[in-house]
């Protein structure tokens, strides 16, 4: 009777640590996610946009590890004024050359909810024009059955990272952009099916 007892719990255990090792994966909708950018600069403040390639995240919500890729098109950035856009192309972004900007996580702090709503931070790095950076992005996630909404807010110091300033002697822009995503990812759980 007493093995009983004790084959009962670890047989518990058992079957509950698969299900805490889930791997849950977010499999992002570049059609719908918006990535805005913002310069400000002396005479007037800027705005554009990016397109997102493709992306996925694999994530432990027991552990917080992460992983996985989510990459931006630098070819698509665009502010609406050809002759701006094909100097920030050429000389800043160089994105004949550096196509992709991406981010990798690593680490998530935080709870994701079942459901609702809560604030993520996202430590990993940004590969941007052949050089990765340490970053932590603050994310704000919203869950639904399937599927997550992501927005966040964060400034790159582009030029901290060894990109050029297109400042010119009349013309001063700030030395770093701010960023702002709204990210939409179907969740897929690999390990509790």
């Amino acid at each position: 009777m007493m093995r009983y007892q004790l084959a009962l719990p670890l047989l518990a255990a058992s079957l509950i640590v698969p299900l805490r090792a889930a791997d849950t994966v977010l499999v992002f909708d570049p059609p719908q996610t918006q990535i805005r950018w913002t310069l400000d600069a002396f005479v007037h403040t800027v705005h554009g946009t990016f397109q997102l390639r493709s992306g996925t995240v694999h994530f432990d919500p027991a552990t917080g590890n992460a992983s996985g890729e989510i990459i931006a098109d630098a070819r698509s950035g665009a502010s609406g004024n050809d002759s701006r856009d094909g100097k920030m192309h050429k000389s800043v972004l160089e994105s004949a050359k550096y196509p992709d900007v991406v981010f990798k996580p690593r680490r998530v702090d935080g709870q994701l909810p079942a459901q609702g709503t809560a604030t993520l931070q996202v430590h990993g790095s940004f590969l941007l024009h052949g050089s990765e950076h340490e970053a932590t992005l603050p994310i704000t996630v919203t869950v639904e059955p399937g599927r997550i909404g992501a927005d966040s807010k964060f400034s790159i110091p582009y030029v901290a990272w060894g990109l050029k300033n297109p400042s010119t002697f009349v013309l001063r822009v700030n030395e770093k952009v701010d960023l702002e995503i709204h990210a939409a990812a179907r969740i897929v759980t690999n390990g509790a099916q």
